[in-house]
């Protein structure tokens, strides 16, 4: 089964780019939206973005090149491509100056000669977008090594330094501008997000980018361990203090002193626990179990959880206080699914690091393979990501590239996420429930056909019905396409 389009291209104009030939032929890759006029490529862009504009420089209100210049302007990230009949030296340069086009192609040509300028053209966008991300991270790197003299925290702080979380979305932008502000002071910092988000490798950061980086980050996952035994692994214990203390033990408190601990799961800790780690982050005296006497400590505790705190506040099964305690600087780690568009970078720098590990080569990964990536779901986040990157590097032939065979079974049947978009520009104008329910049944079942050029059996597929099924609702409202015949 493949899967649909994901990139959108517009193709404006009356003349050759109106050909149904190499519409038919551009569907096969892209969701394409033909207009004819300037109008209504701005009345068409407040509903969709694309990635590709195609233009002729005829068109019935505007030239092509004044479009292009204020889709420059507009939509930055959008390519712009002039379809120009003449191919005079002077308005092509014209032309890529004013509008910075992307290219200029002259009439004719075959779909397959357009086809492969857009894939071009794309790859040309993700190559700059990866050069942005990656200038960002270089400057970023040299001014931490200009600052620090110290070659092994220079060379943690280039492994673990933030931007190493990679990513390119502004939600994990936003994030780690403040934990970099976090890490600056002293306060104690609350890290919330799923599980596999990378709650640790973020608090690792702060640590190694705070005053305290020369000192010891220790960490200790809070959940399923037993009350006594946990306060035991944070405070110590004196021996004989009870059943099996047979030695002395210093805890994790005394060991980081001056340093930081991290404490996973925070949200599973017991009231009891909740009291004494309380009373420590009160007066930061360390009183070890079965011992008479405290030692106070000067740390930094970052703690993490799965679940919102506040919630559990408003619960009773967190105490308040306690949460104002830890919630110095309070971040939340937006799920892999939320920022789909950190998953190529992911990808392309998991596959980097295990063709390393396993001593393979991997040139990428397929188009197709990638879309099923960026529409699967990720309940496990980037921890599931990488275990799955791990796994089809270890097994792909050398030299291959992943496709979707590769993939494990739940990615391979992931499906294209909802337009949210297209969506929202449904009109629903019925009077009763029954009739705005049949529009909206109406709009998915065209928008799923549309996806798959109309071809009944993948479009049934996608919305879980049978070909008979999908051939009764399309009797009942009366669905046709005028354009084409209907494709098997």
């Amino acid at each position: 089964m493949s899967s649909a389009p994901e990139f959108r291209v517009f193709l404006v104009g009356t003349d050759v780019l109106a050909d149904r030939a190499l519409h038919r032929h551009l569907r096969r890759q892209y969701s394409v939206h033909s207009v004819g006029s300037a109008a209504d490529v701005e009345r068409l862009m407040r509903e969709h973005t694309p990635d590709v504009l195609v233009c002729e420089q005829q068109l019935v209100d505007a030239r092509g090149v004044d479009l292009l210049q204020k889709m420059r302007v507009e939509h930055p990230h959008t390519v712009r491509v002039l379809a120009l009949q003449s191919a005079r030296r002077e308005e092509m340069v014209r032309a890529i100056n004013d509008a910075a086009v992307y290219q200029v192609v002259t009439p004719p040509f075959e779909p397959e000669q357009l086809d492969l300028l857009l894939q071009r053209a794309l790859e040309s966008r993700e190559l700059s977008r990866i050069h942005r991300y990656l200038s960002r991270e270089l400057k970023f790197a040299d001014a931490v090594i200009r600052n620090e003299n110290d070659s092994m925290t220079r060379a943690l702080q280039e492994t673990y330094h933030f931007d190493k979380l990679v990513f390119v979305s502004d939600k994990m932008a936003e994030v780690c501008n403040t934990a970099r502000k976090a890490a600056a002071t002293d306060l104690p910092v609350l890290l919330i997000g799923e599980t596999g988000t990378g709650k640790e490798l973020l608090a690792k950061a702060i640590h190694l980018f705070s005053d305290r980086h020369k000192q010891l980050f220790l960490a200790q996952n809070c959940g399923a361990i037993a009350q006594d035994l946990l306060l035991s692994e944070l405070f110590g214990h004196k021996r004989g203090a009870f059943s099996g203390a047979i030695s002395d033990r210093l805890g994790l408190f005394v060991a980081a002193d001056n340093g930081t601990v991290f404490l996973d799961e925070i949200s599973d800790i017991s009231p009891a626990v909740q009291v004494s780690l309380l009373r420590f982050l009160q007066d930061g005296e360390v009183k070890a179990i079965g011992s008479d006497r405290t030692k106070q400590t000067h740390l930094r505790i970052v703690a993490a959880s799965n679940r919102p705190i506040q919630l559990l506040v408003d619960e009773g099964k967190f105490r308040r206080d306690l949460y104002y305690r830890l919630k110095g600087f309070e971040i939340s780690i937006p799920p892999l699914r939320d920022r789909p568009e950190d998953i190529p970078v992911l990808t392309d720098y998991l596959i980097k690091k295990y063709c390393e590990v396993f001593n393979r080569k991997v040139p990428g990964v397929a188009m197709q393979a990638q879309q099923k990536l960026r529409s699967y779901a990720f309940p496990g986040n980037v921890r599931e990501l990488e275990n799955e990157i791990r796994r089809t590097v270890a097994t792909v032939e050398n030299g291959e590239f992943i496709t979707v065979q590769h993939l494990s079974t739940e990615i391979a049947r992931a499906r294209p996420r909802v337009d949210r978009n297209q969506a929202q520009a449904t009109t629903l104008d019925g009077r009763t429930l029954k009739e705005r329910v049949e529009q909206l049944e109406v709009a998915l079942v065209r928008a799923s056909l549309e996806r798959h050029r109309w071809n009944h059996t993948r479009a049934a597929d996608e919305l879980g019905l049978s070909r008979v099924g999908l051939s009764n609702k399309l009797k009942r409202y009366g669905i046709g396409r005028l354009d084409q015949p209907e494709a098997a």
